[in-house]
């Protein structure tokens, strides 16, 4: 029996103005629906009404959002004095502001953890004028790059480190930036977010994707590659969740020994179940 009536994947955007098309927000859904709200306020009105509509009407509602939920052991622990991500959370939230025509603090909160950690963990600011603290070039680690779950398949494409805010791939300022609009959501009655908290019946669960895994995807009738990523997943979830196959992907993957402060990708250690499912 399938665990979600509707699966919506989400593919943020740390712009710093009103955009769409490539590279901004989609959300797509398991029924083949597909938005490009333009900016992250906009996104968000369209999350909470998904959370309202399920508690109002009893289903229950998969959300994953491509942007990493956790960071590298140690971070949430060094930075809040406990190791768990939605400490993080809870952190970030109460030092972003992001306004409704998209401009955002994150690079200066990325500089303040720097600071807070007595070295720079956080790098890659693209702007002209240089953020104090904030340096353009990786530094010398101080903390591990990458989580477990970031571990690639043989061959497979792997994500950027959660620290890394700018160049091809980077989702560092996608985390920063989203990570404190899921958290107004996860404050509302019905939302849980897994792997952190108990999911099982939630009306609407949020969950860390990587539509990546799905390998090389034929965009030509879609609106940008983006677009064509949400949706594929999104029906690629949702022929796996029919087919009961969904639920051993919500397990957690015993190669996480962190998982508290790490989380987990959908997906991971499924990568072939996933793409075998793909329509």
């Amino acid at each position: 029996m399938p665990r979600f009536d509707r699966i919506l994947i989400l593919d943020w955007s740390a712009a710093g103005r009103p955009v769409r098309g490539a590279n901004s927000i989609w959300l797509g859904c398991d029924a083949g629906s597909l938005s490009n709200p333009d900016t992250r306020q906009r996104a968000w009105k369209q999350l909470r009404c998904a959370l309202s509509r399920a508690r109002r009407t009893g289903q229950r509602v998969l959300i994953g959002a491509d942007f990493a939920f956790g960071h590298p052991n140690g971070l949430a622990a060094r930075l809040t004095g406990r190791g768990c991500a939605l400490a993080l959370w809870d952190h970030l939230s109460a030092l972003h502001r992001d306004d409704d025509s998209n401009a955002s603090n994150y690079r200066d909160v990325a500089a303040g953890m720097n600071r807070a950690l007595g070295a720079a963990v956080f790098w890659g600011d693209g702007r002209r004028v240089a953020t104090p603290d904030l340096p353009r070039l990786r530094p010398p680690p101080v903390l591990p790059p990458h989580r477990v779950t970031e571990t690639p398949v043989p061959g497979g494409p792997r994500p950027k480190s959660p620290f890394q805010l700018a160049g091809a791939g980077a989702v560092g300022a996608q985390s920063l930036t989203g990570i404190p609009w899921l958290n107004r959501l996860r404050s509302r009655p019905g939302a849980a977010v897994w792997p952190f908290q108990p999911w099982q019946d939630a009306p609407v669960v949020l969950a860390e994707v990587y539509p990546s895994m799905l390998g090389r995807l034929d965009a030509a009738d879609w609106p940008c590659l983006d677009a064509a990523q949400v949706v594929t997943l999104a029906r690629t979830l949702r022929r796996l969740d029919d087919a009961g196959a969904l639920e051993p992907m919500l397990a957690p993957d015993p190669r996480i020994t962190d998982l508290a402060s790490e989380g987990q990708i959908l997906g991971f250690g499924h990568e072939a179940t996933l793409r075998a499912a793909m329509p």
